[in-house]
């Protein structure tokens, strides 16, 4: 890793730095580059650091932050209603295609929940039953039409870490004494928030584009792998609800084959276990 200050030729603009992952990449990323983000709704805690800006993009055009801060990279990780996060990822391309600069979009691995016979990997077909996954391939396919160097895709799969939506799911159901649904059918791959930040330092560090699936090198069953965690997380008498989907295994895990990453880079689904453990 660099020392902090000599990689400030970049300007980053993190679309959703208020989010789970958004804020991860933000905290990775501020000590290296001239790193700013956007948050929605009006919070003491953003509105404090002079880097933030609010942003929402049902109500706010795009445009006017991209003007202000003028980034030599964006990173999308918004979240919220589909049809208007369209309309603002097509601003961010274009202003992406004028200026010249690189956008790093946050995808998941649900642009291949169709299939369900086998792992994807990055140059495979996506195809999409539900309409999340639909959503993401719109915005990927758009993406994927700018030049190939102004492009990097991040597929994830389940996103956990100790302060993560899941975990607090977890716990939440735990307190409320209600049963946690394991899918015991569905055969997937994992990652935790402090790998994705990681990951997406590097890609800018070496100044790569491409597909890239950022998910453990090994494939899990969802049952066993919850059942794992809520024992790293010291939880007693948790009940569970079985849900079967199909009579079949279901895979939903990215794998990657062409865009490998540094092995230190990698992980595995037991990384995540021992890193939540308490």
């Amino acid at each position: 890793m660099k020392v902090p200050g000599k990689e400030s030729k970049h300007r980053i603009l993190i679309l959703g730095a208020s989010g789970f992952l958004g804020h991860a990449i933000y905290r990775e990323l501020c000590p290296y580059f001239k790193t700013y983000g956007t948050y929605a709704t009006s919070n003491s805690q953003w509105e404090k650091n002079h880097h933030f800006f609010q942003f929402n993009f049902e109500e706010d055009d795009v445009y006017e932050i991209l003007d202000i801060i003028k980034p030599t990279i964006i990173i999308s990780a918004l979240r919220g209603d589909f049809a208007t996060q369209f309309i603002a990822h097509k601003h961010v391309a274009e202003y992406v295609f004028s200026k010249k600069v690189k956008i790093i979009f946050l995808s998941s691995a649900n642009v291949f929940d169709a299939y369900s016979k086998y792992p994807s990997y990055e140059l495979d077909k996506t195809l999409s039953t539900s309409i999340y996954g639909h959503f993401k391939i719109k915005i990927e396919n758009m993406l994927l039409r700018l030049p190939k160097n102004q492009v990097s895709i991040l597929r994830l799969p389940m996103v956990f870490g100790k302060q993560s939506p899941r975990i607090q799911e977890i716990i939440q159901s735990i307190n409320e004494k209600t049963p946690i649904e394991v899918f015991p059918n569905l055969i997937m791959n994992v990652t935790t928030v402090s790998k994705v930040a990681l990951q997406t330092h590097y890609i800018i560090n070496r100044n790569k584009s491409g597909i890239f699936h950022l998910g453990s090198t090994d494939l899990v069953h969802h049952d066993e792998f919850i059942k794992d965690l809520t024992k790293s997380l010291g939880i007693q008498n948790v009940i569970y609800k079985q849900v079967y989907t199909t009579n079949d295994d279901r895979y939903l895990a990215v794998l990657p084959k062409y865009n490998l990453l540094p092995k230190n880079l990698q992980l595995i689904s037991q990384d995540i276990i021992n890193e939540i453990e308490v």
